[in-house]
């Protein structure tokens, strides 16, 4: 039997490239994880999912041969050749982003100098049968292994992963570390091995060079298996999933297909449980009435069955899904329909000469999603910052729609005080905020015991992310400006944000490379392309978008897509300002009638409430109908009013954005 199960141990490791028994990994005195047993086979698309902590990297790090574990063992195949993608960037060694692409290709390039070598002989009259002979076999040998075609594919790959030409001949050295992190990952895929493991491979990607690495892996003939946060990376490209929990559980599927198995199988577990639970309490109940009595021995067998099962099959409550944090975002108030609106709007800084691009007159309505997309470095940041009144726009300028809270979410968290500890910080929001009431309002976004305490500049970026976005909940805000929201979060806490902002009532402008929140949440695609330095927009989801550009050539895009041209004249048109009087009372009567509105939606709102359930006496439903058609006409008028007014004290201003 032992000898059975030995050979169907080495038959299947055989069939497989990589293979670990009850691997486990400690520091010190603390187990990460323990008893993973898993298999990778030929072609393999694995994603390795779980929350932050639980060890993904370190598995990743043992299974590609970069770490040792602490029990148990790897096998691997014979000759296999392995590709690992760090996290974090490394420091190259001398040369340039091409030349070390090339070193992908040494025996190739060993080949190519052996073959001008035995050309120079063949110029000999002289020349041995035996040097053409070899001659030959080497040119077809350097033809099937793409000896000509080497070049072409190092310039490809680069190109794909965001690289231009000018940056071929840079040193590695002067590259940023988002930089150095793709150079390394060009030369893995290069270098073709037979299993890549790659730990966040989509950071420091745009979405453009994302999809092109999407569809490379796609093709890709050997195993892949990725450590990511990019869920609808995961979707494109895997197959498996494995979830750490710190425990190894296995889903077929992609990503959302994933989620979807988790949930049932919990659901299945929670019943299992319950009904085991229920049957226990039960036999207990029945040994409890009836020991010592004449259904004594009944009783005994029972007791001696349910000893057995509580030994042998005693089941443990499942865990739901860990939800690390507990976001909750509400407005103050409603805003006005209008939330943004563009005038012949060019984002950029004076000084520079020329702006970023150049935007179509842009309309953004209450309860709106927008996903402002494209390259790193494009301006949308820049963007962000124009509509907020920090940056002044190049040419043309942006209106805010009346009642409007702003709150803003900044990719690099430039709002948080390093030299706060997480109290003091959500006190420069909550200053009224008891130091108890702090501290419970903090352990909502994962932050527990004397955590609190910390200084901001020694939080990691997911840490970070957390406390800005438990900064960003106690504004009360009824817009929202969120740049790289999901940026270093994990997994469960990026769920549990998309839940959080598909249930806001307010209005939110988003940048994000993360299509899967994209794909969730936007009613409008707003996309720069820098190379014709202009913004595009289009109604309707992230999917819908990609099928229309995969349904249309650029010749063929529709109107929606064409950005409107506008004659900017080199000479500004002469007016008339305003007194700094005018100004104060145009600014008066405008918070007047901002008051006005914000108390006119009040009261639609509250005859909406009670046409939603309506009386039963028609008199009173009359009644009620003609006062929700009052307030309604009344509302409108309030804002045409406003919007004339607003309209007038901006065309007095150097163009700018008011909040």
């Amino acid at each position: 039997m032992r000898e059975k199960l030995l050979t169907d141990w080495y038959t299947f490791t055989a069939m497989s490239l990589l293979t670990s028994q009850n691997l486990g990994r400690s520091f010190g005195p603390v187990d990460i994880f323990e008893g993973i047993s898993i298999s990778i086979p030929h072609n393999a698309r694995i994603a390795i999912v779980g929350s932050n902590g639980v060890g993904k990297t370190t598995l990743l790090r043992i299974l590609a041969g970069e770490d040792e574990p602490t029990e148990g063992s790897v096998f691997r195949s014979r000759g296999l050749r392995v590709g690992y993608l760090p996290q974090e960037a490394i420091r190259e060694s001398e040369g340039t982003l091409w030349s070390s692409c090339l070193l992908a290709f040494d025996d190739l390039i060993e080949l190519g100098d052996e073959l001008r070598q035995l050309e120079l002989q063949m110029q000999d009259p002289a020349c041995e049968p035996e040097v053409l002979t070899r001659y030959g076999k080497l040119q077809h040998q350097f033809d099937i292994k793409g000896g000509y075609t080497y070049s072409n594919r190092i310039q490809q790959t680069l190109t794909g992963l965001g690289f231009d030409e000018s940056d071929c001949q840079r040193p590695l050295q002067q590259l940023s570390g988002g930089q150095r992190t793709r150079a390394r990952l060009a030369r893995i895929l290069l270098e073709n091995p037979d299993i890549l493991f790659l730990d966040e491979p989509s950071n420091h990607l745009d979405i453009n060079a994302v999809e092109w690495l999407e569809a490379y892996l796609r093709d890709w003939n050997g195993a892949v298996v990725i450590v990511s946060h990019d869920r609808y990376f995961l979707d494109q490209t895997a197959r498996v999933i494995w979830e750490m929990t710190p425990a190894l559980e296995v889903y077929r599927g992609n990503y959302t297909a994933y989620l979807h198995q988790r949930e049932e199988r919990y659901t299945r577990r929670l019943a299992e449980y319950e009904a085991q639970t229920e049957f226990i309490e039960k036999q207990e109940d029945y040994i409890r009435k009836n020991l010592g009595t004449q259904n004594n021995n009944q009783a005994r067998g029972r007791q001696r069955r349910l000893e057995r099962l509580l030994e042998d099959s005693r089941l443990t409550a499942p865990k739901s899904h860990t939800r690390r944090m507990h976001l909750r975002l509400k407005t103050i108030g409603r805003s006005g329909d209008l939330v943004l609106r563009t005038y012949d709007l060019q984002v950029g800084y004076e000084d520079e000469g020329r702006p970023l691009f150049t935007s179509p007159n842009l309309v953004l309505e209450r309860g709106e999603c927008v996903a402002l997309i494209g390259p790193n470095g494009a301006g949308k940041t820049t963007f962000l910052k124009t509509i907020l009144g920090q940056i002044p726009p190049y040419s043309g300028r942006t209106q805010l729609g009346a009642s409007l809270k702003v709150g803003y979410f900044a990719q690099a968290h430039e709002d948080l005080d390093p030299t706060n500890d997480l109290i003091q910080e959500i006190n420069t929001v909550a200053p009224n905020m008891l130091p108890a009431e702090t501290r419970n309002y903090l352990a909502r976004y994962g932050f527990q015991g004397e955590q609190v305490f910390d200084r901001v500049a020694t939080l990691s970026g997911g840490e970070r992310g957390r406390l800005a976005l438990a900064k960003l909940a106690l504004s009360d805000a009824n817009l929202l400006l969120l740049d790289e929201p999901t940026n270093h979060l994990d997994l469960p806490t990026q769920e549990v944000l998309q839940n959080v902002l598909s249930d806001y009532p307010g209005t939110i402008l988003l940048v994000s490379h993360d299509r899967y929140l994209i794909d969730a949440l936007a009613t409008q695609i707003w996309e720069l392309l820098p190379a014709e330095e202009r913004l595009r927009d289009f109604k309707g989801s992230y999917s819908e978008y990609k099928e229309f550009l995969t349904n249309r050539s650029r010749s063929e895009i529709n109107p929606i897509d064409v950005v409107e041209t506008h004659i900017i004249s080199e000479e500004k048109p002469v007016r008339k300002g305003l007194s700094r009087n005018q100004r104060q009372q145009l600014q008066k009567r405008i918070a007047a009638l901002e008051a006005k509105v914000h108390a006119a939606e009040i009261e639609k709102a509250t005859w909406e409430a009670q046409l939603a359930s309506p009386p039963s006496d028609p008199r009173k439903l009359q009644k009620v109908t003609d006062a929700y058609q009052s307030v309604s006409l009344r509302l409108e008028e309030l804002l045409a009013e406003w919007e004339s007014f607003a309209e007038a004290l901006h065309e007095d201003d150097s163009p700018s954005t008011s909040l």
